[in-house]
């Protein structure tokens, strides 16, 4: 590596001297809320929280269903990092702003990340308010975070992903949802920018790529943490079935209704979840 200061590396660690002198915490855990999702920061039991304006440099997110801060403490007794909100990249920021957060969490010592997000459901048989743990992504329409001189210090130049979600951890997230009695459908994940929804010849694109459910995150921050060695999991809360798929036009409040209406289900598989996959960390 050449000794030229990498400015998405100094950014980062920029991040990371700021958290560092204000909060002194070590998850084993990252979590990361979507729409709709946040207030599964209720059920954690909160140590500290950390507000994104208040790291130097870091990216704020812009859209409603998104707090914007960081929550540390437990859920059970697995010490966890929480992400009230994500940035996306439709808001405009660099893609290697939008992963900052989860290179980030994997600084603070974070060895897992659970991703979450509200997607529309292309997969027959979804409908809104249905579950999917995703087994696999589809990530070559957006850019990828690694573009540029790679940071040797984050991890290789030419990261595998044959397998971005982790096998043992869709073993216990289906243990889970089985014991809790939730049906949790499985599929592959795709995004795209955004930050208009589909067209339906775009769905019928997606369906024909092999994609089960679409949606505007996710993808490029798995792609980062795999890059950085974490283990990953993502289950997607089908929110609104794709364009074409439904008659009714797409709107974010469609989203968020039935996000609500899946939350204390999917807070408590997100909950179990995490303490079974923290005893294989």
């Amino acid at each position: 590596m050449s000794n030229t200061p990498n400015p998405v590396y100094e950014k980062l660690m920029k991040c990371y001297e700021s958290f560092r002198s204000q909060i002194d915490f070590q998850p084993e855990v990252a979590l990361i809320l979507g729409s709709g999702l946040g207030d599964f920061a209720n059920d954690i039991r909160v140590t500290a929280t950390l507000d994104y304006h208040d790291i130097e440099g870091f990216p704020v997110s812009t859209v409603p269903g998104h707090a914007g801060r960081f929550i540390f403490g437990y859920v059970g007794d697995v010490p966890v990092v929480c992400m009230q909100g994500r940035v996306h990249y439709y808001e405009g920021y660099p893609m290697t702003d939008v992963v900052l957060p989860t290179r980030l969490m994997k600084l603070m010592g974070a060895k897992a990340l659970f991703l979450t997000n509200a997607a529309g459901g292309i997969k027959q048989g979804t409908k809104p308010g249905s579950l999917m743990l995703l087994n696999g992504q589809i990530a070559c329409f957006v850019p990828s975070p690694l573009i540029g001189p790679n940071i040797d210090e984050l991890g290789t130049r030419f990261p595998d992903m044959s397998q971005i979600y982790d096998l043992e951890f869709q073993k216990i997230a289906r243990k889970a949802a089985a014991s809790l009695d939730i049906d949790l459908m499985e599929g592959v994940y795709l995004q795209l920018t955004g930050p208009q929804y589909e067209s339906p010849q775009e769905i019928a694109m997606c369906r024909t790529l092999g994609a089960d459910a679409v949606g505007m995150s996710t993808a490029c921050e798995a792609i980062a943490a795999r890059h950085m060695g974490m283990r990953v999991i993502g289950i997607s809360c089908i929110t609104n079935l794709a364009a074409g798929i439904s008659p009714q036009p797409l709107c974010h409040a469609e989203v968020q209704e039935a996000a609500d209406m899946v939350a204390p289900q999917f807070k408590k598989l997100v909950a179990a979840t995490i303490q079974g996959i923290a005893k294989t960390l």
